[in-house]
């Protein structure tokens, strides 16, 4: 790759122009890969972890991957020595195949979770997914426990408001610590080289992922929701591999547009 990586313009927003000197933070659940019906049954295509390789090649290793996925699921769906964060910036790790970074935060009471696995026996489909210091409530193959999921969640929470929060996630509740997002995932990663001075891009596709982008705002970059500036994960690929492209060879495989 000759020279600096630059960003072309997102192609539901090409009004925007090329980002120069980006750090780009993505998410990976309903944005770099489509959505599964389970956690465990998400799909990454084989093409993806060496097109993440280029892109961290071509940013200088400015490329992060920042999700609400524990470190370990991230470690196991994409094998690739790129910075990383976990659990919604509960666990950091800044420079690849180094330790991760975790931070003192509170973890559920025990009882949390079995009440919420009462609701599960109730409602087949649903399913809980643990972290680290939290857990999630899915119910995308049980819909209809959306509403019973939410008061039953909130209602925990309530007990302990100043240690945790509910996030509304795609089809699921999450019960989080407070002091860790994808924000301060964001912040710790903008302190260090080679993050640091750069225009940060955020992309993502869900609420839990605004933190992240108003973050990236906040230092002068960009935030971008999948369905406004892509339209779908497989979108988003065709962009990253667009953008590792020589910019000769980017222009001749641009789609033509009138004048």
């Amino acid at each position: 790759m000759q020279g600096p990586l630059l960003l072309p313009p997102p192609p539901l927003l090409p009004g925007l122009g090329p980002v120069r000197d980006a750090a780009l933070f993505l998410d990976f659940d309903g944005t770099l890969v489509e959505i599964a019906p389970r956690p465990d049954a998400v799909r990454v295509p084989p093409t993806l972890p060496p097109l993440l390789l280029r892109l961290a090649e071509g940013l200088g290793g400015a490329l992060a991957v920042v999700s609400g996925r524990p470190l370990r699921d991230l470690d196991h769906f994409l094998p690739v020595p790129i910075p990383k964060a976990g659990d919604h910036g509960a666990a950091l790790r800044p420079v690849p195949d180094a330790p991760a970074l975790v931070p003192d935060l509170p973890h559920p009471p025990v009882a949390w979770r079995a009440r919420a696995t009462a609701l599960l026996e109730s409602h087949p489909g649903t399913l809980i997914e643990d972290k680290e210091h939290g857990f999630v409530l899915h119910y995308r193959l049980a819909p209809a426990a959306g509403p019973e999921a939410q008061v039953l969640l909130a209602a925990l929470v309530a007990e302990d408001p100043l240690a945790f929060t509910l996030l509304e996630a795609r089809m699921a509740w999450e019960v989080r610590p407070r002091g860790a997002s994808k924000a301060t995932a964001v912040r710790a990663l903008m302190a260090r080289p080679p993050f640091t001075g750069r225009v940060p891009v955020f992309i993502g596709d869900d609420v839990t992922d605004e933190e992240g982008m108003e973050a990236c705002r906040s230092f002068g970059g960009h935030g971008f929701r999948l369905d406004d500036a892509f339209g779908s994960p497989a979108a988003l690929r065709d962009w990253l591999a667009r953008a590792v492209l020589p910019a000769e060879a980017r222009g001749a495989a641009a789609p033509d547009r009138p004048a």
